[in-house]
């Protein structure tokens, strides 16, 4: 009789096992089919990675390196990743403070002494939450890493009062890696490699500057122009590998631990806002859902992770068509039948 009851499990796990194979085939078929599909029709050149229950089960590259059409894609190629990066100065931030070397309610003229007295009144919540009060960088004088932190010194008066009101600009982030360096004593370059990139084993990342990496595509639009190199530091290159990495040891608590992680999920209290994870959703403080899209130039990329369901998206273009989010939600809608 046991050997019956023995025999009748293995045969009822053998067909589950089958029927989800099956599933997933039919899921990664449909999926190869959608990705084709935005190829053919010019609305996708780009890299696109599936994840689910923590395997990949889709990844693949469509179209071309640069304008010239002359090399197509491969996994290994690095693309921009616009906003995604942000996550970086605020992971890093939050390691600091794990380690003691900083509060989020410290105010910047705690670690930047020399900027005016707005820096007596912005904290690091205010940089990380884009509730500063700073005004956006002014591009029309910037040509360096010097340049932005003049910029800063320059500023003598805020928008709006620290903590009341959003404002999403990159002063904000290049703020937050100013201080880093102050804290360290290192090149934000250098710790991000360091501290987050080596501990999540993210050895295709890049960060701007850069000059003669290979696997690079080169962003460029529907004319055939090509982007111009980013000068700045901060930007991240990175492939689609390399941020399912960062993904997963984000969301293990590799690098920082779940206080910090939910810290780093709030976002100011207005609609249309971001925190420094993009959107995160928690239940009980627990990470249920986290989601950032960057845009730079001609790049555009998107990240889309979801813990309940066990599935993460990632797809980076170097050709923008501005359909990345509709492609998002075909994949999505597979993924979940």
């Amino acid at each position: 009789m046991k050997y019956y009851k023995s025999l009748l499990s293995f045969i009822a796990t053998f067909l589950i096992t089958i029927n989800n194979l099956f599933g997933q085939t039919k899921q990664i078929n449909q999926i190869d089919s959608l990705m084709r599909h935005s190829s053919q029709i010019g609305v996708f050149n780009g890299n696109v990675l599936v994840a689910k229950n923590d395997n990949t089960i889709y990844n693949a590259s469509f179209g071309f390196t640069d304008a010239t059409k002359a090399q197509k894609l491969t996994p290994d190629y690095k693309f921009n990743i616009g906003s995604i990066t942000k996550e970086f100065s605020a992971v890093a931030l939050l390691q600091l403070q794990e380690q003691g070397k900083l509060e989020l309610d410290d105010k910047v003229s705690k670690f930047i002494p020399e900027l005016p007295k707005w820096a007596n009144e912005v904290t690091i919540k205010d940089i990380l939450q884009y509730t500063s009060g700073l005004p956006n960088v002014n591009w029309k004088k910037i040509k360096s890493n010097q340049d932005v932190f003049d910029d800063l010194k320059s500023v003598d008066k805020l928008d709006f009062i620290p903590g009341t009101q959003y404002d999403y600009n990159m002063n904000n982030v290049f703020l937050r890696q100013f201080i880093i360096e102050r804290i360290t004593g290192m090149t934000y370059k250098k710790y991000a490699k360091k501290y987050i990139f080596k501990p999540c084993k993210m050895n295709s990342s890049e960060i701007t500057p850069i000059d003669h990496i290979k696997f690079i595509a080169k962003g460029y639009n529907n004319k055939h122009i090509e982007d111009k190199p980013d000068f700045l530091i901060g930007g991240t290159f990175l492939t689609t590998n390399d941020l399912l990495k960062f993904s997963n040891c984000l969301h293990s608590k590799k690098l920082i631990n779940e206080n910090s992680l939910y810290e780093l999920g709030q976002q100011f209290h207005q609609e249309d806002t971001q925190s420094a994870l993009g959107e995160a959703k928690f239940v009980n403080k627990h990470l249920i859902q986290h989601s950032h899209d960057g845009r730079a130039g001609s790049y555009e990329a998107i990240l889309v992770s979801d813990l309940d369901e066990n599935f993460t998206i990632i797809l980076l273009g170097n050709n923008y068509n501005g359909k990345i989010f509709e492609i998002l939600d075909a994949i999505k809608a597979i993924l979940k039948n």
